[in-house]
């Protein structure tokens, strides 16, 4: 399968912003984060529905889907960030004209709930994303400079990023040891797992799987991992890696439990493919943003990930 790969941002160029999951509850923080964007050299648009409600949701289905036609369709558009995650996503996956998106490839972000269109892209129009910062919780506050350095280097330098630096740790937690190369996919975990059976999921085979979450007690977290499991989702993959999994613990301290270490090593623990956990990547701070669809190289044993092509051209 040959992905496409979106082409670099530049100073000047135009970025569509837009919320295809939910709004968030202060709107003000929109400005803030377009401000941002703006110093840095970038014009930005925002979709026509953005800030609307209805409930959970960023506006009707249909509003949210004409928004993801009308800026992959604009050819001034050169990047497109999702405002934030949430839910509501996953609703308009039978509803988006994929040969729009295939035939205006360009640079497209966001994680969490947004982890159901970047599968679904991947799958049914070939684009490489990117699970990186969203404008809301990333961009419209205190602005992690280990972030914004690699994410902006990611999206706006065809060459290849070659080893990722971590922030304040030199080795990645082991659980299975070994090194392994191959194409990364993955994204939030209750995200992915509730893809398994639709024709939206990419072929998993012989690639590296990253997974993160938020707010999920340890037994949930474990019914995931074995409906992956079960759908021999460990056998087909070459590698795991998990990262930031926060708020994944158990607030009532009547409830007996596993620890989330516990789950993870039942799952991983004697798996024959590589494994890391705490990878940073997910719900927090400081983030290595992860281009879905690029080649890598993952070396539990000594604890890093090197992209081994550029993610952009």
């Amino acid at each position: 399968m040959t992905y496409i790969k979106p082409k670099k941002l530049i100073k000047g160029d135009l970025i569509g912003i837009i919320s295809p999951a939910s709004s968030p509850d202060d709107l003000s923080l929109i400005q803030n984060g377009v401000q941002y964007i703006e110093q840095l050299g970038f014009r930005t648009i925002l979709g026509k529905n953005v800030g609307k409600y209805r409930g959970y949701l960023a506006g009707t289905d249909e509003e949210r889907v004409k928004d993801i036609h009308q800026m992959f369709s604009d050819k001034e558009v050169k990047a497109i960030f999702c405002l934030r995650g949430g839910y509501g996503a996953f609703r308009l996956l039978d509803k988006i004209d994929y040969k729009i998106i295939r035939n205006n490839p360009k640079i497209f972000v966001g994680f969490s709930e947004i982890t159901a269109l970047q599968m679904a892209f991947l799958q049914k129009a070939n684009l490489i994303t990117f699970a990186g910062p969203m404008v809301i919780p990333n961009f419209s506050k205190e602005v992690s400079r280990y972030t914004e350095e690699n994410f902006w280097r990611m999206i706006t330098s065809n060459k290849k990023p070659g080893r990722i630096k971590f922030p304040k740790i030199n080795r990645l937690s082991l659980i299975s040891p070994n090194e392994v190369s191959g194409v990364i996919i993955g994204g939030n975990l209750a995200v992915f797992t509730s893809l398994l059976g639709t024709r939206y999921l990419p072929d998993l085979k012989n690639k590296i799987l990253f997974l993160e979450d938020i707010s999920e007690p340890p037994y949930k977290i474990d019914r995931m991992f074995n409906q992956l499991k079960l759908n021999t989702v460990f056998n087909k993959v070459k590698g795991i890696i998990l990262g930031s999994f926060v708020d994944c613990k158990e607030t009532d301290e009547k409830k007996k439990t596993l620890t989330l270490e516990e789950v993870w090593s039942d799952y991983f623990g004697s798996i024959k493919i590589p494994a890391i956990h705490s990878f940073p990547h997910g719900h927090i701070k400081d983030l290595v943003t992860l281009p879905i669809g690029i080649r890598i190289r993952l070396n539990a044993a000594n604890g890093y990930l090197e992209f081994l092509e550029s993610v952009v051209t």
